[in-house]
């Protein structure tokens, strides 16, 4: 039975110059973004998680390796996040979790869901305060049409 192959993302800490990355497509096949802090691959494993983990310790000597993601979500429509913690962070974790009765990647996953639904919440409530302002000065209609507007003419927006 053949290796299945994951789709995986890596985001740099900061971008890397273009000997870096030649470097590093020694060892893997990536494909950069237009300002190298994103590289994108594809790995060997048998599920994911294996994957962003045997990646990252293929070549976390040759690039400056922030997180690695799956490109696609799984059945559940989550992403999979590959963090490596300072042992610093790492303990406090732990520690964290523990106190919490938790495992210490369960405690995580909670605290970003939490985090990213807080997010999006007052990313809501902003836009709502921002809509408001402008209804003030202006009808619905109007602001639809300039909302419209500007969308279609906006690069890399959806074409009308």
């Amino acid at each position: 039975m053949k290796m299945p192959h994951h789709a995986l993302e890596i985001i740099l800490t900061r971008p890397v110059a273009p000997s870096e990355l030649r470097h590093a497509t020694r060892a893997v096949p990536l494909a950069a973004n237009h300002d190298a802090t994103r590289l994108m691959t594809v790995w060997p494993a048998k599920t994911p998680s294996r994957a962003a983990h045997r990646l990252r310790r293929h070549v976390s000597d040759r690039l400056p390796i922030d997180v690695i993601t799956s490109h696609y979500p799984d059945a559940s429509g989550q992403v999979l996040l590959n963090i490596a913690f300072p042992p610093a962070v790492h303990a406090t974790i732990r520690q964290a979790a523990h106190q919490a009765g938790q495992s210490p990647d369960h405690f995580v996953k909670l605290a970003l869901h939490r985090a990213l639904t807080q997010h999006a919440s007052d990313e809501a409530d902003r836009l709502n305060r921002a809509v408001r302002q402008l209804l003030a000065g202006t009808t619905a209609a109007h602001l639809l049409t300039a909302v419209g507007h500007v969308l279609t003419r906006t690069p890399g927006a959806a074409p009308a």
